[in-house]
């Protein structure tokens, strides 16, 4: 091989991967402490967004939240009640509180679900975000549609 061979092969193969990372990977711009615009480009699922948000592997957001799921037990109380977020936030508000809510509020214990983690975390997760843009769509769509209060 000569050494223009290995340089174009070199070159094709990282601007190869760029292509694959920035194809995988969500951006978005934050405007008035909102991402205003589809992470996907699609719309949500109510149903899926349910079924990852109770999911304690995956949204998990019972841990910290009363939400309208009678069905789950053990409702966390450490974060506000979701039950009437759908009528106290616009999608765009919601979407930036799931994707990184350090960005309205650095003090919070509310992980970024769509955010490369920046500190050490366990090799698999390496690199990885807690959730899908899909995923996060869904769940805002989800978090929409609680617009009524609920006690348990």
């Amino acid at each position: 091989m000569t050494y223009r061979t290995i340089l174009s092969t070199l070159v094709g193969a990282v601007l190869c991967g760029a292509l694959i990372t920035s194809a995988n990977a969500s951006e978005y711009m934050i405007v008035d402490g909102t991402i205003p615009a589809s992470l996907t480009g699609k719309p949500g699922d109510p149903d899926a967004g349910k079924q990852t948000a109770i999911h304690r592997q995956k949204g998990n957001c019972l841990a910290c939240h009363v939400m309208p799921v009678p069905e789950e037990q053990f409702h966390g109380e450490i974060g506000p009640d979701l039950s009437d977020v759908g009528s106290n936030y616009s999608e765009a508000e919601l979407r930036l509180r799931l994707v990184d809510p350090k960005a309205l509020n650095p003090d919070t214990i509310m992980p970024a679900f769509l955010k490369v983690p920046t500190s050490e975390v366990h090799k698999k997760f390496k690199g990885k975000t807690i959730l899908s843009a899909q995923e996060v769509e869904d769940i805002v769509a989800y978090l929409m549609t609680l617009k009524g209060s609920y006690s348990q």
